[in-house]
């Protein structure tokens, strides 16, 4: 497998992830919606190890929320790169992804609260939260 790379708008910082992405999800609660500036957010897991930063690290701002999760982005042009969980990058956003990253969303999660003018794609599975295994699978990383 070839390394996936990203990059923020602004092009400062750069990443690089040596597995494949693993559990596409877009999360459509209130908080991704901020986050993202989105409908909902594109995400996907990176294996621990797998990820490091080549250029600008020095450029990244981060924001942590509850329970550890936070997000890194661009001090720059605002580009909201990867998600952390206690320090470590968990994942990445998959806008931010050069190329096709070669995987898709497989999950589009609490629905329960997306925006009352956002229409779900069609296919997928939903979930009115967060599927049990996932939310614990990230607690455990």
């Amino acid at each position: 497998m070839d390394s996936i790379t990203g990059s923020c708008f602004c092009g400062d910082i750069t990443y690089r992830v040596t597995s494949p992405l693993q559990d596409g999800r877009s999360c459509h609660c209130s908080r991704c919606r901020k986050a993202f500036s989105a409908q909902a957010s594109a995400y996907a897991a990176v294996a621990p190890g797998a990820f490091e930063w080549q250029s600008g690290e020095a450029m990244l701002s981060s924001y942590v929320s509850q329970e550890g999760f936070g997000l890194s982005f661009c001090s720059r042009c605002g580009s909201t790169l990867c998600g952390t969980y206690k320090g470590d990058v968990h994942g990445v956003t998959l806008g931010c992804v050069d190329g096709n990253p070669d995987i898709e969303i497989g999950m589009h999660i609490f629905v329960d609260s997306k925006a009352h003018w956002e229409k779900l794609p069609e296919g997928g599975v939903q979930y009115a939260e967060g599927p049990p295994e996932l939310l614990s699978k990230e607690l455990d990383a």
